[in-house]
């Protein structure tokens, strides 16, 4: 076989390209592991900065850490946004020198950046709830579902027992809650030990007959103030819908009906 000058040249060419693969990797790996870290040092970099801000809080607020959820710095102003574990949300600086109580607002999209931070904030994992600790009830074919906590000395959840029973189709979990007085706590071990604890709890949160004492393993009362403390729970009456959505206080039975049609259409997009 004769090779030509031209043959030559390209088998010197592929012999040096298979010679550079090896270097070209060499760099790219070395190019990556620099990107690596950098960013190693810009997340260190971070987390310090947040550490320091936490302590600032702390300091501020005279509370130990476990007061402060989190602290992360947003984009909007090189402000640093403070969650504590109550749920409440405030802004501050980097030197902790100044605190912004309020909505942050895009200007360009008008999105309220801190409502929905709040919102998501408020959102729960719904298939997590231990709904074995609940009463259930279920209107029509309960095809729906809302899961509410409640005191039975709650004025609201009174009135929110009334608006349930005109939902239709849907399927109700009620968690009791009692966590306004002594009294809350006997009702509600009185109507978990009862032998209908839906037909119980229905006669006394809508029509006012009181549970007759009863004794029973109530341990599960005890397990919900825990759980509802968890889910930073202060009063009644709390809804969760099914894609995790919490609303706060009383709500009647045309709003109750919207919502859970709009978490139908959700559920339906995805």
């Amino acid at each position: 076989m004769t090779f030509t000058f031209r043959s030559l040249c390209a088998v010197f060419l592929v012999i040096a390209a298979v010679s550079a693969i090896p270097e070209a990797h060499a760099q790219t790996a070395k190019a990556r592991k620099g990107i690596s870290a950098a960013h190693a040092n810009e997340d260190k970099a971070r987390k310090a900065n947040e550490d320091k801000v936490r302590k600032g809080i702390m300091d501020f607020l005279g509370v130990p850490e476990s007061v402060v959820e989190s602290v992360t710095r947003i984009p909007q102003g090189g402000l640093y946004e403070i969650v504590l574990n109550n749920g409440e949300l405030f802004y501050t600086d980097s030197a902790v020198s100044f605190f912004i109580l309020g909505n942050i607002i895009d200007a360009k999209t008008r999105q309220n950046l801190t409502g929905e931070r709040l919102d998501k904030l408020a959102r729960i994992d719904f298939k997590s709830l231990p709904l074995e600790q609940a009463i259930k009830r279920v209107n029509g074919k309960g095809q729906r579902v809302i899961v509410t906590f409640e005191d039975p000395n709650c004025g609201y959840c009174k009135y929110l027992g009334k608006e349930l029973q005109k939902v239709k189709d849907v399927t109700i979990y009620t968690f009791l809650y009692p966590v306004l007085s002594e009294d809350s706590m006997t009702k509600s071990r009185h109507i978990w030990c009862a032998e209908n604890k839906a037909a119980t709890w229905t006669a006394w949160i809508v029509d006012g007959k009181t549970p007759e004492a009863r004794k029973c393993d109530s341990a599960v009362i005890d397990r919900n103030v825990e759980l509802g403390k968890k889910l930073r729970m202060t009063g009644t009456p709390v809804l969760f819908f099914a894609d995790g959505a919490r609303i706060v206080g009383y709500r009647g039975a045309g709003d109750l009906e919207m919502i859970l049609a709009e978490v139908a259409v959700e559920a339906g997009r995805q």
